[in-house]
């Protein structure tokens, strides 16, 4: 048992297990092992030349959807040191909560989503759920990573409980699998959820200072950032102006991560849960941001906006990755038999079935990178398709 961990932490001692019982590891914990697994899986590979704002091959210094989830991870592991949580269940929520994303980032998602509607839409959330409970195909005694219900209901709600108009992949796991969706996940989870938002607020500004679409005169008024960069001045007046920007952007985050743990352990103290189950019945995360420094980064995520999403050359390149994605949706749904050869067993299996059939396409399109979607739909369709502007 950790003795150093609080009583509302996640110890693996009291995991709810796998939906198919495993001997333990004499040496890792089953939260190890989850986070392992993931590591290893292809979906995580993959990710590395998945877009997370630029397209994959615009340059070799943005951030991709790999170097995202290891950030994010890395975050992650020093908020939950902080308030005393696991760092493995933490660690693998942050590196596997990705693992859905289509290729071309959000642009890719909206796209499939759109062709989806009929048939169910599409959710990287509940396809990463997809990923790891079927998908992966590797184990010799089941599909799927096989990974333990705090994991898998990490990655399910660690934005919160999931109600209402719950995506198709994610229902139809849970009515073999009870994730408890309408409840709130553990502290680690939320720290996960909390240290996406730190990540990417951070590196889209970095990202998006790097590819010239906005200037460090731009930022320095923005809040939190004009502070920063007050201080690097103060500090060091004669540094150059990348080491400035650099230090800057090092406080930014500095404080980001700070506020979520003073905030998270004064609400902490005040609901004082006395288990990871009262954190998920808490009525509201435990986990969070404070109210003053939230409202500052909506005044960020605007800018970001304005500045970086919807940019000339970013708008541009989200109607070529659209066009693909529609493109190599449409080819398959009329031919079918143009999906590879192990995709064909599950087409077999769909009976005719146009809803089946689109949930394969949906399944295969969304696992693409970046690369071999544009090379596949080159390959399909000509020369003519090209992400280059």
């Amino acid at each position: 048992m950790d003795l150093d961990r609080a009583v509302f932490a996640s110890r693996p001692e009291d995991s709810r297990g796998r939906l198919y019982p495993e001997a333990e590891s004499a040496f890792r914990t089953c939260f190890q092992r989850d986070r392992d697994r993931i590591i290893h899986a292809s979906a995580f590979r993959r990710l590395k030349h998945k877009t997370q704002v630029f397209i994959e091959h615009e340059g070799d210094y943005y951030r991709t959807r790999l170097t995202h989830s290891i950030e994010v991870a890395q975050v992650a592991r020093t908020i939950c040191g902080a308030l005393g949580l696991n760092p493995e269940l933490t660690e693998a929520v942050a590196l596997a909560h990705d693992l859905g994303h289509t290729p071309f980032g959000h642009t890719g998602e909206d796209a499939l989503d759109a062709l989806m509607k009929p048939y169910g839409g599409f959710d990287h959330n509940a396809q990463a759920i997809k990923i790891v409970t079927s998908l992966e195909k590797h184990y010799a005694e089941w599909d799927g990573l096989n990974l333990t219900w705090e994991c898998l209901e990490g990655i399910a709600k660690h934005n919160g409980p999931v109600v209402g108009d719950i995506p198709r992949a994610l229902l139809e796991y849970n009515a073999q699998h009870d994730l408890e969706l309408s409840t709130h996940a553990s502290a680690e989870a939320q720290v996960a959820a909390l240290s996406d938002d730190i990540a990417y607020n951070n590196h889209d500004i970095h990202d998006g200072l790097r590819a010239g679409l906005f200037g460090v005169e731009d930022i320095t008024q923005l809040p939190l950032l004009k502070g920063c960069f007050a201080e690097v001045d103060k500090t060091y007046p004669a540094l150059s102006a990348y080491r400035r920007q650099h230090e800057a952007l090092r406080r930014f985050f500095g404080v980001l991560v700070e506020d979520v743990i003073n905030t998270s352990q004064s609400l902490i103290k005040e609901r004082a849960p006395k288990s990871a189950a009262d954190v998920r019945h808490a009525g509201c995360p435990l986990v969070r941001f404070s109210p003053g420094l939230w409202s500052d980064l909506q005044v960020i995520r605007r800018f970001l906006f304005e500045h970086m999403y919807r940019a000339p050359s970013v708008v541009e390149m989200r109607e070529r990755a659209t066009l693909i994605v529609e493109q190599l949706f449409n080819a398959y749904m009329d031919e079918p038999t143009r999906l590879p050869t192990e995709w064909q067993e599950a087409v077999r299996k769909s009976n005719h079935d146009t809803s089946a059939i689109a949930g394969v396409v949906s399944d295969y399109l969304s696992g693409m990178t970046d690369r071999y979607a544009v090379q596949t739909a080159k390959q399909l369709f000509g020369t003519s398709v090209d992400l280059n502007i």
